[in-house]
């Protein structure tokens, strides 16, 4: 009994020390991706202004972004940091999903939410991924919006779950505005080790870049609502849709652009993010 006793000690204490040496790693991926996210959107944004304006640069998403930056000068590297940032970050949702960090609770918000970061985990997990591919040159476009919900409409019932992740979505953008609005997202960072003129232009960036957002999701989530309404698969958009959209509107060159500086400044926020947000990977005792 007592040789048991002491194996069990001794594997608690092991597991202790494995999570001790995982925290500091844990938080330097959970930061690293909120880095990654804010350099993406700022490419994605600066991309969509260059369409906007003229200058240069076209409407797409996170992989038409990878795209440019494989075209570009230490293009295997720069992609290759890509997927590291993606693959934490995935990491640091599926912890916020699993284990709640954030002390969210156990309410229906707090549920939604981490169901949220669980989708969230999986899609930056097939962005990293993409990057991969392209370095490696086994790239291929993929499954794309009208794709996946040419899928799902194949399926019993797949026309009202359609039209159920559609209001999913738009319910998301509406949360964004509301975010922005409220600034909710200061309860999340380590306002004591801001300076006053960095807590400013993080609220600004933040307010300005989170509003870019919710128009967009609640852009992506309308074209499924319409693609199930219609049955017609190809009415799905992706975040590169959804900007493309914004453009053929009339006056579409300025509201793309207005848009476009929304994500850069999004980008930008996150930058602010990966330095100040509070990471609660645990203490163990």
């Amino acid at each position: 009994m007592s040789s048991r006793n002491n194996l069990s000690e001794d594997a608690k204490l092991h597991a202790k020390d494995a999570a001790r040496r995982a925290q500091p790693w844990m938080e330097r991926l959970a930061r690293l991706g909120y880095a990654t996210e804010g350099a993406v959107y700022a490419l994605i944004g600066l991309l969509a202004a260059g369409a906007a304006f003229g200058t240069g640069g076209r409407a797409t998403g996170q992989h038409g972004a990878f795209e440019v930056v494989a075209e570009s000068p230490f293009g295997s590297v720069l992609l290759g940091l890509i997927a590291v940032g993606f693959l934490g970050y995935a990491l640091w949702r599926s912890v916020q999903a699993i284990a709640d960090p954030d002390k969210e609770g156990a309410d229906v918000k707090a549920l939604g939410k981490r169901v949220g970061y669980g989708v969230s985990a999986f899609v930056y997990a097939g962005l990293a991924f993409s990057a991969v591919g392209l370095i490696l040159g086994t790239a291929s476009d993929g499954r794309s919006p009208d794709d996946w919900t040419a899928l799902l409409l194949s399926w019993p019932l797949g026309q009202l779950l359609v039209v159920s992740i559609g209001a999913a979505v738009v319910g998301v953008g509406l949360h964004e505005l509301y975010q922005a609005y409220k600034a909710g997202f200061l309860e999340y960072l380590k306002l004591g080790e801001m300076g006053e003129k960095a807590r400013k232009w993080t609220v600004r960036w933040g307010r300005l870049g989170i509003s870019a957002r919710g128009i967009v999701f609640g852009v992506v989530g309308m074209f499924l609502i319409r693609a199930a309404l219609e049955y017609d698969p190809q009415q799905a958009r992706g975040l590169g849709g959804a900007l493309q959209t914004l453009a053929q509107q009339p006056v579409g060159p300025w509201l793309l652009g207005a848009v476009a500086f929304g994500l850069i400044a999004y980008g930008l926020f996150m930058l602010a993010v990966a330095r100040y947000r509070r990471i609660p990977t645990g203490r163990v005792q």
